[in-house]
C-alpha cells in the first residue's frame, strides 16, 4: 500500500507546487483600453505674419513644457504630430519625458479606421491645430461635437478613449502661468 500511495503524494505534490504562469483558457479580462489625448500647439511666434511655419514663442516653449508635465503619469507610447516646426516643438518635452519618437500625420489624408488599428491598447497624444484638432477628435468619436477653436486657445486638452465599443470623450481647459 505504501508503494502505491508513495507516487500519487509524489504527482500531488508537484503538480500544487507549480505556480501557473498564464491565465486559463477562456479567460475574460476586460476590454482593451485606448486614450487619446488631442491638444493643439502651443503659442507661436507671431512677429512674421508671412512665415507659414513659424517657431513657438517664449510663452509657447514655457506652455510645451507644461504639457510634458500634465501628461507625466500618463504612461504616453505614441506621439503623433503634423510636419510644422510649432507641432513638433509642442511635442518635443513629451517626446524627451517619454524618450519618444514622433510620427507625423497629415490631417487631409487620415485614415481613422487605420489610425485606431496602429494605436490601439496605447496612450497617444496628438498634436495639431485650431481647426485639425477638434475635426480629428470628431472623427475618433463619430459626432461632430467640437467647432473648430478660437485662434487664442493653446489650453484645450481633448481625452479620448476606447474601451472595446465604447468612445468617451472629454475636454479640459488648463491654463499656463508660463513667461511671455
Amino acid at each position: 500500500m505504501k508503494r502505491k500511495l508513495l507516487p500519487f503524494l509524489f504527482t500531488l505534490i508537484l503538480f500544487s507546487s507549480c505556480k501557473e504562469d498564464s491565465l486559463p483558457e477562456n479567460t475574460l479580462i476586460g476590454p482593451e483600453v485606448t486614450t487619446y489625448y488631442f491638444i493643439r500647439h502651443a503659442e507661436k511666434d507671431r512677429s512674421n505674419p508671412d512665415n507659414p511655419d513659424p517657431e513657438l514663442n517664449q510663452r509657447g516653449l514655457g506652455r510645451a513644457m507644461h504639457w510634458a508635465e500634465i501628461l507625466k503619469d500618463a504612461n504616453i507610447n505614441a506621439i503623433y504630430t503634423t510636419d510644422y516646426l510649432r507641432t513638433t516643438m509642442t511635442a518635443a518635452p513629451t517626446e524627451v519625458k517619454y524618450d519618444l519618437i514622433r510620427q507625423y500625420y497629415d490631417p487631409s489624408m487620415l485614415d481613422i479606421a487605420q489610425f485606431k488599428a496602429d494605436t490601439r491598447g496605447k496612450n497617444v497624444l496628438v498634436v495639431g491645430h485650431s481647426n485639425t484638432t477638434p475635426e480629428f477628435v470628431n472623427k475618433m468619436i463619430g459626432e461632430e461635437k467640437y467647432p473648430p477653436m478660437d485662434d487664442s486657445d493653446n489650453g484645450s486638452l481633448f481625452i479620448v478613449q476606447q474601451i472595446g465599443d465604447l468612445t468617451t470623450d472629454v475636454r479640459l481647459h488648463f491654463n499656463c502661468n508660463c513667461p511671455d
